[in-house]
């Protein structure tokens, strides 16, 4: 009978140890490469997807000329509702004397600056501090190094959710490529 000193059975032990995790990751992978085949011909895989309601039934007054909404007609219904926004923002704060009621619910931040930017970018932020939903008001002017005022832009928040923070970008074309730093000039609370 051949028998092993007992360094040589712990170094045979250290090398099984240390394939163990290999030998497990190499299994995982071939399994993970078998049930991952491109073959779609095999039957079931679009059959196992379950819903929880049930798909509603088409009615007859469902014509042909019918059509899901677009994502063209889904970016005008968003346009159109920022811009009501800002039309309303506009309004609110021709009324405001001084830099208005909200200041300190708002906060604005410079985006970095490219240097083929066409226009210039400020995170504005608000936080509504009360007990129900509110609409904001927010000037951002976008001033030079000197502090001369190069673009003044309107955002309105609609229905801001009580202690939460809402954000939009104000964009500047006219402080495009010009080294300038946006300011909160006015905001309302309305």
């Amino acid at each position: 009978m051949n028998q092993t000193s007992p360094a040589r059975r712990a170094s045979g032990r250290r090398a099984a140890r240390s394939l163990t995790p290999a030998l497990l990751a190499a299994l995982i992978v071939a399994g993970t490469a078998a049930c991952g085949s491109d073959d779609s011909s095999s039957q079931g895989t679009a059959r196992s997807i379950q819903t929880v309601s049930p798909e509603p039934a088409r009615t007859a007054t469902a014509t042909a000329t019918e059509s899901p909404r677009t994502q063209d007609d889904f970016a005008a219904s968003v346009s159109a509702d920022v811009e009501r926004n800002r039309q309303k923002a506009v309004a609110t704060l021709e009324g405001v004397e001084g830099k208005g009621n909200a200041v300190e619910d708002v906060s604005v931040n410079g985006l970095p600056v490219v240097a083929s930017e066409q226009f210039r970018s400020a995170l504005v932020r608000v936080t509504n501090r009360t007990d129900e939903p509110a609409f904001y008001a927010v000037r951002v002017e976008f001033v030079d190094a000197s502090g001369k005022v190069l673009d003044s832009v309107v955002l309105g928040f609609a229905d801001a959710p009580p202690d939460r923070t809402v954000s939009q970008h104000a964009n500047s074309r006219k402080a495009a490529g010009v080294k300038s730093f946006p300011r909160i000039a006015q905001a309302e609370r309305g």
